[in-house]
């Protein structure tokens, strides 16, 4: 570790930066660690597994020189539908324009005759009525008819269409598999590399998480899984968005191909309600999608990004992603060190600090029960400066994180793995705990080790959980008050 190097980040919502050639060296990614990113993406739609691994071991390489703890997660590309290519790269349109789709057309042949694309199962998802979704919207299609893989459309909105666009159905509907073969392919790699999570793109019920599950277990494989929430059918009632989150180990707000499917005008509800209830069934929620898109290529950002990520931050999201901004943006760390700005002053207001969430909620889980107790003993407690909890899994601060606090929650484990995960967590610091300092009859050498990523002075309380048993998972069973000698 760097000599007398100390991060003394403030941020409770954390920051996830999709690595990428702006931002692939260790110093830079030093950098962006050293200002507020805790979580790194990996985004499997675009690179090699060569080139995949070499970032992989800088991220880690640039934590352990700055002796933190951080989170990768792999993100899996999906059944991404896209047109074939244009001859030109492109051509115009006009509104009440005739254009076929026709998977039979050549892949290279796109002309304003005719455009292919990639889908077994797209001409029999569509019907006369429906409305596809081109370039992120930009270009909508009302398909007249269909015969056979012949989708007959006209355009209904946009000037120009170009090469390899991606293609939605509004509304959603579209019957592909969310794992390609692709995917599985990512997923071996993933699994050899260890990565903390991987989310799955486009998943469309969730049996599509559960086959993921199923799939990463064969391979021996303990990544948590992450649902990128973006087609129309997983967000049509809470009772399908309780099920998504329920199926895996997190979710993601993925707005840009979610608006494209429900309408842009939907989507911050959805945001909103997603958040909610994954909160509610403890789970992370990650909100992603332009949220600096300016500062792809400005160093200042829109007053309305500012306000997008202080609204994330006021919805108690546990992070957001920015992707093109650090992946292939001229500002990746200017861009961290803006969203970290605008978190820390959103989290000074009282909002983001009281929470009346699950107060009349009965509990399941000792060590659950314990969590809920800590937080609000530490909330109206007004000596206590920090909260600790003694954990192997990493469950208890999960729990602890859905509470609004102003407070460093601070996880310690002898893991690694748990140490990397918790990464994502609202509000949670990590500090690498010594096996032998698990013991109840030594947690006064536990605050010495909290001094590290947290301020103390003489005359502070610390609230500390932890389990009578050492090395079992969820068996949080004592919480204990300790003044700071």
């Amino acid at each position: 570790m760097k000599e007398n190097y100390r991060i003394k980040n403030l941020n409770r919502t954390k920051i996830v930066a999709t690595v990428g050639p702006a931002s692939g060296d260790v110093s830079v990614l030093e950098e962006m660690i050293a200002n507020g990113c805790s979580v790194f993406r990996i985004n499997f739609s675009h690179g090699s597994h060569e080139s995949h691994g070499h970032s992989i071991a800088n991220i880690r390489a640039a934590a352990s020189n700055l002796g933190q703890h951080v989170a990768i997660l792999g993100d899996l590309q999906g059944p991404k539908i896209r047109i074939g290519a244009i001859v030109g790269d492109s051509f115009p349109l006009e509104v009440g324009q005739a254009l076929l789709l026709d998977s039979d057309i050549a892949d290279s042949d796109g002309s304003p005759d005719g455009v292919s694309y990639l889908c077994d199962t797209l001409a029999q998802s569509c019907s006369p009525g429906r409305v596809l979704m081109l370039d992120d919207g930009r270009v909508q299609l009302e398909v007249l008819s269909v015969s056979g893989n012949a989708i007959n459309t006209k355009v209904i909105a946009g000037t120009k269409l170009s090469s390899r666009k991606g293609l939605n159905l509004q509304g959603g509907g579209l019957a592909e598999d969310a794992l390609t073969p692709k995917d599985i392919k990512d997923m071996a790699f993933a699994a050899q590399q260890n990565l903390d999570y991987m989310c799955v793109s486009f998943p469309a019920q969730a049996s599509d998480m559960l086959d993921a599950r199923a799939k990463l277990d064969a391979l021996g494989c303990s990544t948590k899984l992450i649902a990128k929430l973006e087609r129309a059918e997983v967000v049509v009632s809470e009772a399908v968005i309780d099920e998504m989150v329920n199926s895996c180990d997190g979710v993601m707000v993925a707005r840009g191909d979610l608006a494209v499917e429900v309408g842009f005008e939907a989507v911050t509800s959805y945001q909103k309600q997603i958040v909610a209830r994954a909160r509610t069934l403890n789970k992370p929620v990650i909100v992603a999608t332009q949220m600096m898109e300016s500062m792809i290529d400005s160093p200042v950002p829109t007053r309305a990004e500012v306000s997008d990520v202080a609204n994330a931050v006021f919805d108690y999201s546990d992070a957001v992603m920015l992707s093109a901004e650090t992946a292939v943006g001229d500002y990746p760390v200017e861009v961290i060190k803006t969203v970290y700005n605008v978190i820390v002053a959103t989290e000074k207001h009282t909002l983001t600090q009281v929470s009346k969430h699950r107060v009349e909620t009965e509990f399941d889980f000792v060590d659950e029960s314990i969590g809920m107790a800590t937080m609000y003993l530490a909330n109206h407690f007004k000596k206590v400066k920090a909260i600790v909890c003694l954990t192997e899994s990493g469950s208890t601060a999960l729990w602890m994180s859905r509470i609004k606090t102003h407070l460093p929650l601070v996880a310690m484990s002898p893991k690694d793995s748990t140490l990397n995960r918790v990464a994502l967590y609202k509000g949670v610091r990590s500090a690498h705990l010594p096996h032998e300092s698990e013991r109840n009859t030594q947690l006064e050498d536990v605050i010495e080790y909290v001094k590290s990523v947290v301020e103390l002075e003489k005359g502070d309380n610390v609230v500390i959980t932890y389990g009578d048993v050492v090395g079992v998972d969820g068996n949080t069973n004592t919480l204990k008050v300790l003044e700071v000698k």
